[in-house]
């Protein structure tokens, strides 16, 4: 559970003492849990105590109500560390706890979220399968009516948090497949209901301390309190809601992740000699930290700015899905140098810039990949330039509301 006087921190105070968990446990415990495997308890109980699975959670249902912007600034911080860590409560503050947030019954929101808040309750966002990723209109995990409730069958995969989840945001069809995104509902199941299982892969290429899982659901019946929000069909909004969230958490990992591997990266150039001369002196090394650096803020502006709209009000999401692919192109280039200027070290042994290396490239696959978000984005810009000839979520000033002209 979250300790006491963390939520009587002003947000400057919390973000330093995120800073220094960062940097006192999180960072130190990295090779700890590539050789456990996992990621420690100790280190869970650390997140919760200072309050990360609570940040984006109301301060009413026990958590501590950051706006976007301040939540992308805790993000960019903690993810210095290991990403694997933001894993372990990733889905709890941004897919699950915004689609209960958003789209739960009062019942639901006051039964979950406190618990969600306090690290005492997991939850895994259970919507993609074998044929519907980012395309989740197509899902084919049903919900019947049955006997005053629903019995749910069908198959999910890469789902993050599910091997250890105490309960499942579960999507499924409860209308007909023509009807697309609008047939689908969300349902709330313990990850302990008979009829579920839950796989771990054989090898993950990246995060592999926290390992998706894949869902078998047979048969599986829940209470007509189990649908979040208690109507069939709003299953694809909360989806959404929840999904634009995590988009913005993911690229101001990116940004985290970037930040630590260009710091070690110059850290190392700077202490290693060649041809007489520390390597950070060389132009052509130079050049490349100098395009990284000036990568990774425009990434972190991006950022900022799609979390600053965010907060306006409204929830703008071709930014943040331009955020999200640039940060996390960035991030994979970023790393891809690091590792090159590294040289055998960033092939050998355990320097921390090779394994996140392989951790961020998981990345541009989370939350939509980089060619769905581009593919989206042009869409987008062409369709809303033939209504009104602006691009999507522009910045332009539009004619027709000055006074006096």
């Amino acid at each position: 559970m979250i300790d006491p006087e963390v939520h009587e921190l002003g947000f400057e105070a919390y973000l330093e003492r995120v800073a220094r968990l960062t940097d006192d446990v999180l960072i130190p415990a990295e090779q700890e849990m590539v050789e456990a495997g996992e990621v420690p308890e100790h280190v869970v109980e650390a997140l919760a105590r200072n309050g990360l699975f609570g940040i984006s959670i109301p301060r009413r249902l026990g958590g501590l109500d950051w706006s976007m912007s301040q939540q992308v600034r805790l993000t960019m911080e903690f993810t210095r560390a290991s990403c694997v860590y933001r894993s372990r409560f990733s889905t709890v503050i941004g897919l699950c706890s915004q689609a209960i947030l958003d789209h739960g019954t009062e019942a639901q929101r006051e039964t979950m979220l406190p618990k969600m808040a306090a690290g005492e309750h997991v939850t895994a966002f259970a919507l993609t399968e074998p044929g519907a990723g980012s395309d989740a209109g197509a899902l084919t995990t049903t919900a019947r009516r049955a006997d005053g409730g629903w019995v749910i069958d069908g198959h999910k995969r890469y789902i993050t948090n599910a091997h250890w989840a105490d309960e499942l945001v579960v999507f499924a069809r409860t209308g007909a497949p023509e009807d697309g995104a609008a047939g689908v509902s969300a349902f709330l199941v313990p990850r302990d209901t008979e009829g579920v299982t839950t796989r771990l892969p054989t090898r993950m290429n990246g995060h592999a301390e926290a390992p998706v899982a894949e869902i078998d659901l047979v048969g599986v019946r829940v209470a007509d309190s189990a649908l979040l929000g208690g109507e069939p069909g709003a299953g694809f909004k909360a989806a959404l809601r929840g999904i634009n969230h995590a988009r913005l958490h993911v690229a101001a990992t990116c940004v985290g992740q970037a930040t630590r591997m260009l710091e070690e990266t110059s850290r190392h150039l700077s202490g290693r000699e060649q041809f007489g001369a520390p390597l950070a002196d060389l132009g052509a090394v130079q050049a490349d930290l100098g395009r990284c650096f000036a990568d990774l803020e425009a990434a972190r502006a991006l950022t900022m700015e799609a979390a600053r709209a965010f907060d306006s009000g409204t929830v703008p999401r071709h930014r943040i899905a331009a955020a999200k692919l640039f940060a996390s192109e960035t991030a994979s280039r970023v790393a891809d140098r690091c590792v090159q200027l590294l040289g055998g070290e960033g092939i050998v042994g355990d320097h921390p810039v090779p394994r996140m290396w392989r951790d961020v490239r998981a990345l541009r696959i989370y939350e939509g990949s980089s060619p769905v978000h581009e593919r989206n984005l042009g869409r987008a810009v062409t369709r809303q330039v033939g209504v009104d000839g602006t691009l999507p979520d522009t910045y332009r000033v539009t004619r027709g509301a000055a006074v006096g002209v």
